[in-house]
C-alpha cells in the first residue's frame, strides 16, 4: 500500500450503515457506557446518505428496536403503521385463492415502515452516543496483518477516469484500522464474499442461494387505500418451477409498496425478474389497486435465501459477519430486518465480553460471537424455517403441501434437514423462450423509464466497478451458449449486446445504470462478472424504500 495514504484508527469498524451495522454500532457503545469502557466506534457507508441504498418490503417485527431503545416510540422512530390485515393468496393469471397462514408467518403486531427512513434515524440515535459514521466512503479493499488477521480497509479512491488515470479531483482512499473489523454489507458484499473465500467460512455449510427483489413505490387513489392492509402471493405469473413470490403493502398517506422476490436459481436463460413484475401488476387484483394511481419510486437489490443450511461461520482473526452479509434471513416471513439488528446486538455484546477489561487487544476471533448466536431466539427461528425454501424444489404444490404440513404439524420440528437443489442455467436451446410483455406506461414500464425513478448517479468517467474476469467469455459462453442472460436478469438494463456493421457482436455496460443489486456478481453462468465498489456516493439514491 502506498505509503502516502492517510490513515485513521478505531476500535471498531462497521463497514455498512443497514439496519444491522447501525444497530452493532448503537450497542457497543450503550454497553461500553454501563461499563464506562472507552471505545471509538466508526461506520462507513458507501452510499451518498445513510439510507440511500436500503431497499426493503418492508415489514418489521419491533422487538430488537424496543431492546435497543424501550421508548422508540418517543423518540420518534418512524414506525407509523401497524398491520391491520393480511392475507396469503394463490394467483392464477385471472384469478386467485385465499390460502390460510401459518401462526410463525404472520404479521399480527408489526409494523409496515420504509427501511431507509429507519436507517436515518437509527443513525442520528447512534451519532448521539459518539459513534462515527462517514456516508460517501465504500470500503474497497482489506488490509491484513501479519499473522493473516484482518486489520481493516481501505476506502476507494476518488477521481479516477475510466482508465484508472488521476483526474484533478483525485482523492487517495483512506486506510482504516481497526482491533476489530464487523463486516454489515448485506447481501453478497464485495468484501464480505472475500472474507468467506479466504477464511474458508462456508466450508461446513451449503453453498449461499439467492433471489432477487424488485419494488416499487406508488400513490394510490384514496378509494383504492386501506391502511395497514397487506398480502402476500405465490403463483402467476412465476412459473412452477421458480420460487418467489409477491408483496403488496399499504403505508400512509395513500402510499403502497409492491414488489417480487424472484428465486435466482432458475434455470431459464431466457426468463426475466423484471418482465415477471410488470407482468405481476397486470393481474386484475393488482390493478384494481394501483389503477388511477402514480409510480414514485423503482429498485431492486438481491436477498440470501439459504437461509439456516447456508449460515457461514460467523468469525474469522480480526472480525465478523452480521446482517444479510452472513446470510440471516427468514424466507418464508421474507423477513430479515429484525434478524440483521438481532445479529448486530448479539455480535456487539459478545465484543464487548471479548474487549472487557482489556480493550487494547487486537485481532483475536470473537469466538463468543458464534456461540451467543445458537443460544439465541434467533437460531431457533431460523431452524424452524430450514426445510420450507428447499421443498418448493419439488415443484410450487409440492412446496404449499409441504410447507403446510411443516408449519402446522410439525412447527418446523422435524427431524430431518432438507438440502438445497441448486439449480444452474441451462443452455439457449434446451429452455423455452419467454414472452416479454408490452409496457403500456401505465400499470408497466420499460427498465430505463423505472431506473430513472431511483434517482441513480454515478460519475460516467470512473473506472468501470463491474469488472469482466476475462472478457471473452461474454461472447463466447454467455451470448453464444446463454443468449446473453445479463440482458434479462439485470433489472436495470446495464449490460446490452451490441451488433456491429461487420456482423460481430460485442457486449456493452452501462455501468451509471447499477442500482448495485449485485444479480449480475451471482448469476452469470461463469462467475466472470465481479462486483465491487464504485466511487463513494455512486449508485442510486432511494428516499423512501
Amino acid at each position: 500500500m502506498n505509503s502516502e495514504n492517510e490513515s485513521i484508527s478505531f476500535d471498531v469498524l462497521i463497514v455498512g450503515a443497514g439496519p444491522a451495522g447501525l444497530s452493532a454500532a448503537i450497542r457497543l457503545k450503550q454497553q461500553a457506557k454501563k461499563l464506562q469502557m472507552n471505545l471509538s466506534v466508526c461506520v462507513l457507508e458507501k452510499a451518498s446518505e445513510v439510507g440511500g441504498h436500503i431497499i426493503s418490503g418492508a415489514i418489521i417485527e419491533s422487538r430488537v428496536l424496543s431492546e435497543l431503545f424501550p421508548d422508540w416510540e418517543n423518540l420518534g422512530a418512524p414506525l407509523y403503521t401497524k398491520v391491520a390485515q393480511e392475507f396469503f393468496l394463490f394467483l392464477t393469471q385471472a384469478s386467485y385463492f385465499k390460502l390460510p397462514i401459518p401462526t410463525q408467518f404472520s404479521n399480527n403486531g408489526n409494523y409496515i415502515i420504509s427501511l431507509g427512513k429507519l436507517c436515518r434515524w437509527l443513525a442520528l440515535q447512534a451519532e448521539s452516543l459518539g459513534v462515527e459514521i462517514f456516508p460517501g466512503f465504500p470500503a474497497a479493499k482489506l488490509l491484513y496483518s501479519s499473522d493473516g488477521s484482518v486489520k481493516g480497509v481501505v476506502t476507494a479512491d476518488m477521481g479516477l477516469d475510466k482508465k484508472n488515470n488521476q483526474t484533478d479531483h483525485y482523492q487517495q482512499g483512506i486506510e482504516i484500522y481497526a482491533k476489530q473489523v464487523i463486516f454489515a454489507e448485506g447481501c453478497r458484499g464485495s468484501l464480505s464474499k472475500q472474507i468467506i473465500n479466504k477464511y474458508k467460512l462456508d466450508n461446513q455449510s451449503e453453498d449461499q442461494v439467492y433471489g432477487l427483489g424488485l419494488k416499487e413505490l406508488w400513490e394510490v387513489q384514496e378509494s383504492n387505500f386501506e391502511e395497514g392492509e397487506i398480502f402476500h402471493t405465490v403463483g402467476w405469473p412465476l412459473p412452477a418451477d421458480v420460487y418467489g413470490g409477491s408483496f403488496l403493502y399499504q403505508l400512509e398517506n395513500n402510499i403502497i409498496s409492491i414488489g417480487l422476490v424472484v428465486g435466482l436459481d432458475y434455470k431459464n436463460t431466457w426468463l426475466s425478474p423484471y418482465d415477471l413484475f410488470q407482468q405481476f401488476k397486470s393481474h386484475p387484483y393488482i390493478q384494481k389497486i394501483i389503477k388511477g394511481g402514480k409510480r414514485i419510486s423503482y429498485g431492486a437489490r438481491t436477498l440470501s435465501e439459504g437461509g439456516f443450511q447456508s449460515l457461514p461461520k460467523l468469525t474469522f482473526p480480526g472480525g465478523m459477519l452480521i446482517g444479510d452479509s452472513a446470510g440471516f434471513l427468514n424466507v418464508p416471513k421474507l423477513k430479515g430486518t429484525h434478524m440483521a439488528m438481532q445479529s448486530g446486538v448479539v455480535a456487539a455484546d459478545a465484543l464487548i465480553q471479548h474487549f472487557k477489561g482489556n480493550v487494547n487487544l487486537a485481532n483475536k476471533e470473537v469466538i463468543g460471537y458464534g456461540k451467543q448466536i445458537k443460544e439465541n431466539w434467533m437460531w431457533d427461528e431460523l431452524y424452524r424455517a430450514r426445510n420450507i425454501k428447499p421443498a418448493f424444489s419439488l415443484g410450487l404444490k409440492t412446496g404449499l403441501l409441504y410447507s403446510a404440513f411443516d408449519s402446522y404439524v410439525l412447527r418446523g420440528m422435524g427431524v430431518w434437514t432438507l438440502k438445497h437443489k441448486h439449480v444452474y442455467l441451462q443452455r439457449k436451446g434446451k429452455t423455452k423462450k419467454s414472452i416479454s410483455p408490452e409496457y403500456d406506461g401505465i400499470i408497466t414500464f420499460e427498465r430505463l423509464s423505472s431506473v430513472y425513478l431511483s434517482n441513480i448517479h454515478h460519475i460516467e468517467d470512473q473506472p468501470c466497478h463491474l469488472q469482466l474476469k476475462d472478457a471473452t467469455k461474454a461472447i463466447s459462453i454467455n451470448y453464444k451458449q446463454y443468449a446473453s442472460p445479463e440482458e434479462r436478469y439485470c433489472p436495470a438494463g446495464v449490460y446490452k449486446i451490441v451488433k456491429q456493421p461487420n456482423a460481430e457482436v460485442r457486449l456493452q455496460i452501462d455501468a451509471q445504470n447499477c442500482l448495485h443489486c449485485k444479480a449480475c456478481d451471482i448469476k452469470d453462468p461463469s462467475q466472470n462478472i465481479n462486483w465491487v465498489v464504485p466511487e463513494g456516493g455512486s449508485g442510486p439514491n432511494y428516499a423512501m424504500m
